[in-house]
């Protein structure tokens, strides 16, 4: 069973894990796991199941993104959020990360501050919402009419941009790369191309109004919808 304050480190640095290790402690998080090998963090994460997993992308034994694709075929524990700590500052690390399953990531040196901010988050999301409605911050999303509103009055969407919007607001909070985007966006028509989701995302954002804030852009990365 699993315990929701219960976070996972996988980190072979113990400098490292003793600050992530201390900065929770310091936020009330009481249950801490470390590894510091990729192999042993996955078989961790099996046994114990935690709420949150820390991933360090550069491990011994088993790379944090193998570890990551692992724990998304793994049933008991394919929807615990990832969270990636990575000092590599290139995209494309980033992106294979995010396409993978994880849900955010954090670059190192970070400030500990922002890192709570993504547990917190992570922690808080909802899971898949599941049924024809979605209710969002004022914003009303309805499957069956493919239909959405915001406070009581109705929006003009595309069909890539309500099949955007009903992307992001499936898991509020979690980063979507522009491939993962195209995958999901994707029509029978004509290609969807990354200018065509930058496309859809201005008339989004103008269609929106001030509701728009909730969409963050995650420069050279891609979108998420913030809680």
């Amino acid at each position: 069973m699993r315990v929701m304050d219960k976070i996972l480190i996988i980190e072979d640095d113990p400098g490292i894990r003793t600050v992530l290790r201390l900065a929770l402690k310091g936020a009330g998080y009481s249950s801490i796991l470390e590894a510091d090998r990729g192999d042993e963090g996955l078989e961790l994460a099996r046994r114990e199941q935690p709420a949150l997993v820390l991933l360090d992308l550069m491990l011994p034994g088993l790379d944090g993104l193998s570890v990551c694709r692992e724990i998304r075929r793994c049933e008991p524990i394919a929807a615990t959020p990832v969270i990636m700590l990575t000092a590599k500052s290139a995209e494309s690390d980033v992106v294979a990360g995010l396409e993978l399953g994880a849900d955010d990531y954090v670059t190192k040196p970070f400030s500990k501050a922002i890192l709570l901010a993504r547990v917190k988050a992570a922690l808080r999301r909802p899971g898949p919402i599941e049924g024809p409605v979605r209710t969002l911050g004022g914003l009303v999303l309805d499957h069956a009419t493919r239909t959405v509103a915001i406070d009581g009055a109705p929006l003009a969407l595309t069909r890539g941009e309500f099949d955007l919007l009903n992307l992001l607001s499936a898991h509020p909070g979690r980063v979507y790369t522009r491939p993962q985007i195209i995958a999901q966006v994707q029509g029978d028509d004509k290609a969807v191309t990354d200018r065509t989701v930058d496309t859809m995302l201005v008339g989004l954002r103008r269609k929106l109004g001030e509701w728009a804030a909730h969409i963050e852009t995650i420069r050279g990365v891609g979108y998420r919808l913030v809680p």
